[in-house]
């Protein structure tokens, strides 16, 4: 505990502290559950913030972790309570979990502050639940830990290792193509998920576990335990006693979430060659915090790191191999070695970040690289921009194809993702493999929700010639378990009047990754015309909270946050509610 907070009274005094009538009310009703009167006494009351859900298969597993997560408050003399937010699960919800992240972040927000908590685990799993928590966490700025559930363990077919998202897309484009039936299709579904737990790949979910760690918000180890290991479990107890001493030492998010926090994370998703949705998410968190990040930190501190780990989507293994191979702090010391790492960035443990991984060993060099024989040289996220992207737009080398990096094509133009759906199926449609297809009106207004359809299937009739990647431009996401050279985040959206709505089939396109450009090569007085004559689609929704989001979205350069909740406004406790 710091000078200024021994003696400091919990806040969660304001609520059971009293004796008065309103002490008497708010204890007596906990007390149905059996809680003793010394419950009361002034230890600290730490949340459980759990986002299980049936309908979030990733999460299924949280009430064991929500069960480790008490005992570990117990151990530390705490006061656990647990609590429910919005579960966001990426299979399950339409037209997007993304549509709803912002919402899951206020519901998180406001149930930490206008609860009796001195403290908060953030529990956390498939893609948008890190990010909607860490969010909210950060606005309320209570004492708070992030414990991920972990990812399935392998995924097994027919003696091959598969990778849930990577060889979902893979295979289905075999099926396209006819090289598989639909009886081999349904055999490898059931082989792929083969325990609780989110993407084994190198996904959003993964990823994402990944940055809880960078930014020091999780304990050390926290992105790659398996989630059927019993070590989960145990670094979920160990988070529950470790938020105890957090809420006692009032160490906020605050206190951990600076711009070396940030500079590190985005350093680690270099080097681990992680999901192009970090970028989004991380821009988000960061605006909660007031710290200033833009899409141009993303390019000058990843351009110089190489991507280390070999894993799907980029390379061949899963997470189960990366964290035998050493995981995450493998990775940090590796890069902290060579002065890419922020040494003395605080952590949520109390140590800094340089401490909790200054010996951490490697078992596998195979999994995770040498930095001087890296698994992919200079392979962090590229940020581009040009006339067709004037706000940014987001690549992932790692996961392209070389000979794409730098081409001139045709564009071949869908307005909407129907069109498209259809269209890559029509034998007619004029395309070939030097083309570049482009998808409008799936960003964060236009979709509404900035979907992960970037990573468009390819057409029918050039998969059976045997093409496996074109270079696809939108202003979508893309999941990160998926592959290929695939331009999003491009801003400003279509749907907000931004250039990607004046592209025509037929207008010339070039790519140059290396010179982190994107450019249409259309004359400005063309432009101009096209701009004159632009009319907006609709709105996707005129009321309810679809509107809302339509309404109040920041663009994919700026997190794609509601422009009302950028910023933080603590835990002050709130008025009595009698």
């Amino acid at each position: 505990m710091s000078d200024e907070t021994k003696g400091k009274p919990m806040r969660s005094q304001a609520w059971f502290g009293r004796q008065d009538k309103m002490g008497f009310y708010y204890r007596s009703f906990l007390k149905n559950s059996g809680f003793p009167q010394d419950q009361f006494d002034g230890r600290p009351v730490i949340g459980i913030c759990n986002t299980w859900s049936e309908l979030t298969p990733c999460n299924a597993h949280f009430r064991t972790i929500a069960e480790h997560v008490r005992y570990g408050v117990l151990d530390a003399g705490g006061f656990p309570l647990e609590f429910p937010v919005s579960s966001l699960g990426e299979v399950t919800m339409r037209p997007t979990a993304m549509l709803f992240r912002n919402l899951a972040s206020m519901d998180v927000e406001e149930a930490i502050r206008a609860h009796p908590l001195d403290g908060v685990v953030l529990l956390m799993g498939c893609d948008k639940t890190t990010p909607a928590l860490l969010m909210g966490a950060a606005s309320a700025d209570l004492p708070a830990i992030g414990v991920s559930g972990g990812p399935q363990l392998r995924g097994v077919y027919r003696g091959e290792i598969i990778g849930s998202g990577t060889n979902i897309i893979s295979m289905s484009e075999q099926l396209r193509a006819g090289e598989i039936t639909l009886a081999d299709f349904h055999e490898a579904e059931a082989a792929m998920n083969r325990s609780a737990g989110s993407c084994m790949t190198m996904g959003t979910a993964s990823t994402m576990a990944s940055m809880v760690e960078a930014l020091g918000l999780g304990l050390p180890e926290n992105a790659a335990i398996p989630a059927a290991d019993a070590r989960r479990n145990l670094l979920a107890r160990m988070a529950g006693r470790r938020i105890v001493e957090m809420a006692k030492a009032d160490l906020k998010p605050s206190d951990i979430l600076t711009r070396a926090a940030f500079e590190n994370a985005i350093r680690a998703l270099a080097a681990i060659g992680g999901s192009t949705n970090a970028v989004v998410h991380l821009l988000a968190i960061a605006g909660r915090v007031g710290v200033e990040l833009t899409l141009d930190d993303f390019d000058r501190l990843g351009r110089d790191v190489h991507c280390l780990v070999d894993l799907m989507p980029s390379g061949r293994f899963l997470m189960e191999d990366f964290y035998y191979a050493g995981g995450l702090p493998a990775v940090l010391r590796t890069l902290g070695e060579r002065g890419l790492l922020n040494r003395e960035a605080l952590t949520v443990n109390g140590r800094s970040i340089w401490e909790n991984v200054a010996e951490a060993p490697c078992w596998n060099k195979e999994v995770i690289t040498p930095f001087e024989a890296p698994f992919k040289a200079d392979a962090g996220i590229a940020i581009l921009k040009g006339n067709l992207a004037p706000d940014g737009a987001v690549i992932k080398p790692s996961a392209a194809s070389p000979e794409l990096m730098q081409h001139t094509g045709r564009a071949v133009v869908f307005e909407s993702v129907e069109e498209m759906h259809h269209a890559v199926n029509d034998e007619a449609l004029d395309i070939d493999a030097s083309c570049i297809m482009v998808l409008k009106h799936c960003g964060p207004k236009g979709y509404p929700g900035m979907a992960e359809v970037g990573n468009m299937p390819l057409p029918a009739k050039l998969l059976r010639q045997g093409v496996r990647d074109m270079i696809r431009i939108s202003d979508a996401r893309m999941s990160g378990t998926a592959y290929g050279t695939v331009v999003l985040h491009v801003a400003p959206e279509a749907t907000a009047g931004g250039p990607l709505a004046l592209v025509k089939t037929g207008d010339l396109i070039t790519l140059d990754v290396p010179a982190r450009a994107l450019n249409l090569h259309v004359s400005e007085e063309e432009l101009a015309q096209r701009r004159a004559a632009f009319v907006p689609p609709a709105p996707h929704a005129e009321r309810g909270y679809a509107r809302l989001y339509i309404d109040h979205v920041l663009q994919a350069d700026r997190g794609a946050d509601f422009d009302f909740l950028v910023g933080r406004t603590g835990s002050p406790v709130p008025r009595d509610n009698h």
